[in-house]
């Protein structure tokens, strides 16, 4: 059944996706945060909308002890602090949950796969599921081939139905791990069945990328070489580390961040347009795109790249330790929280154009945002009337908050002086909809129950982008000096503004 908006004149005619057939959801790692803060509660979400079959299962995956009135109990509990629909329905809970179960298994054994098969059986008969069964990892990176195996060996991966299997992040840890990690996928699923979920593509503004450029006729004749200066890419966390620690002196800012979602957001800025809207085009010209990015070769790695890591300062007006005295963190620790890189294109459309790219947690806000700066204005009609020089023209597409997009622009401030001054044509989703924007994990969940990939990453992507970083760790190898410190709380290291500084150019202020 479609579902049409007519309560807010700018969603006329907008029609909803229907809701897929009913498939079993099976979710290894049930009894983790990630289920609970996330993952369910996005699957209510999808209910609530009508946007899940009346026959969809759920089955949680993991090691302790629990029945399934307990699983339904503590997920109940989880959805109504997570869900962005609070208080629960209660009638859409019991209806969701009366789909909701629990399989007690560890993760390398065989029996335990052997029962959850004979389980995954009774629901198609119970529920209408009809072979259709997506796996989910949502269990440690450690697990992850373990459980591959397994489904492959009791055969839950080589079915005549429809089979999916989603993984979370991080593929791999270098470029031989995600190779290594592609190929046990492969050995138990064909590529279009595996789903390499990243949830920053599941944000409403990272869609609207494409829709902004190649569907508006005023911006993708100028997204070039000729008429665009530089393009910056921020992510920037006002949090530390906080419990991560442990896992953070294994990551890093560059693993952590920008090998996954800031190149995702790089790859859709700066693609080709593509032949058509399906998954396998769109993914063509992101791959084309990574391939494109100028190898950071490591002896020039210190010219294109910064790490810093922050010390001791005032966030939001507290006093906040530095990264060195976080919990599971090393006194020594050489471990980058921040990263900036510079990286050029070599093809035609960017040939010359600088995108910079930065993250770091302990900066002053929470904020994730693409800016495109135009080149500037031929300043001699205005140079000698107005008092001070034109700024150039900057699209900005904000990710984080307040999902939107904003326009500077300079117009004459009123009076009897020419004076010229810049101003914001602002765009924000949720008061243009009237709608508040749903969360990444429901897209993508409900893109993986349809079987769409737009949104999901495909091995050869993967690689790609782990090559990139690896020069680059591999430059920060052979220069082993200390990452650069900075107070928390401030923008980051010295040295950073000094790369775009070389160039004539400075960061943004978001």
């Amino acid at each position: 059944m479609e579902t049409r908006f007519t309560d807010n004149p700018f969603r006329e005619g907008i029609v909803a996706r229907r809701a897929p057939e009913p498939c079993a959801l099976v979710i290894f790692g049930a009894t983790g945060d990630l289920t609970k803060r996330k993952l369910v509660p996005a699957l209510y979400n999808l209910a609530h909308e009508g946007q899940l079959p009346a026959g969809f299962a759920v089955v949680g995956f993991a090691r302790r002890e629990k029945s399934d009135d307990e699983f339904r109990a503590e997920m109940r509990a989880a959805t109504g602090q997570f869900s962005r629909f609070s208080p629960l329905n209660p009638g859409v809970w019991d209806n969701f949950a009366r789909g909701l179960f629990y399989h007690r298994a560890d993760f390398t054994a065989p029996e335990g796969y052997a029962a959850l098969r004979q389980r995954l059986e009774q629901l198609d008969r119970d529920r209408g599921t009809a072979g259709r069964r997506l796996f989910y990892l949502a269990c440690a990176p450690s697990e992850f081939a373990a459980v591959i195996e397994q489904l492959g060996a009791a055969g839950l991966a080589h079915r005549h139905g429809p089979q999916r299997i989603i993984v979370e992040k991080p593929f791999g840890a270098d470029l031989p791990t995600a190779r290594e990690l592609n190929r046990v996928l492969t050995n138990a699923f064909a590529e279009p069945e595996v789903f390499r979920i990243d949830h920053y593509l599941g944000k409403e503004t990272v869609q609207n990328i494409l829709s902004m450029r190649f569907a508006n006729a005023i911006f993708e004749p100028l997204w070039n070489q000729k008429y665009v200066d530089h393009v910056q890419i921020t992510v920037a966390e006002s949090l530390g580390v906080e419990t991560r620690g442990a896992f953070y002196e294994q990551a890093g800012a560059l693993r952590d961040m920008v090998s996954n979602h800031m190149m995702q957001l790089l790859a859709l800025t700066a693609m080709e347009p593509p032949s058509s809207l399906a998954a396998e085009d769109i993914r063509d010209e992101k791959v084309k795109l990574l391939r494109a990015i100028r190898p950071i070769r490591p002896n020039c790695a210190c010219d294109c790249s910064v790490r810093g890591q922050y010390a001791r300062g005032t966030v939001g007006g507290k006093r906040v330790a530095g990264y060195r005295e976080e919990p599971n963190v090393a006194p020594d620790s050489n471990t980058e929280t921040y990263a900036a890189l510079k990286l050029h294109l070599d093809n035609w459309r960017w040939s010359g154009v600088p995108f910079y790219l930065r993250h770091g947690k302990r900066l002053p806000k929470q904020v994730a945002e693409i800016a495109v700066q135009f080149k500037p204005s031929p300043a001699v009609l205005f140079a000698a009337a107005s008092a001070v020089p034109l700024q150039s023209n900057t699209l900005v597409l904000r990710i984080q908050p307040d999902e939107g997009i904003s326009l500077r622009m300079n117009a004459k401030v009123p009076g009897t002086a020419l004076n010229i001054q810049p101003v914001k044509m602002d765009f924000r989703y949720g008061g243009a909809f009237g709608a508040s924007s749903p969360e990444a994990y429901e897209r993508l969940l409900h893109d993986a129950v349809v079987g769409d990939s737009t949104l999901f990453l495909r091995g050869d992507e993967v690689e790609c982008v782990w090559a990139i970083t690896d020069s680059i760790r591999a430059g920060w190898a052979e220069n082993p000096t200390a990452p650069a410190l900075y107070e928390a709380g401030s923008w980051g290291p010295r040295a950073a503004d000094e790369m775009i500084g070389r160039d004539g150019r400075e960061w943004r202020r978001p």
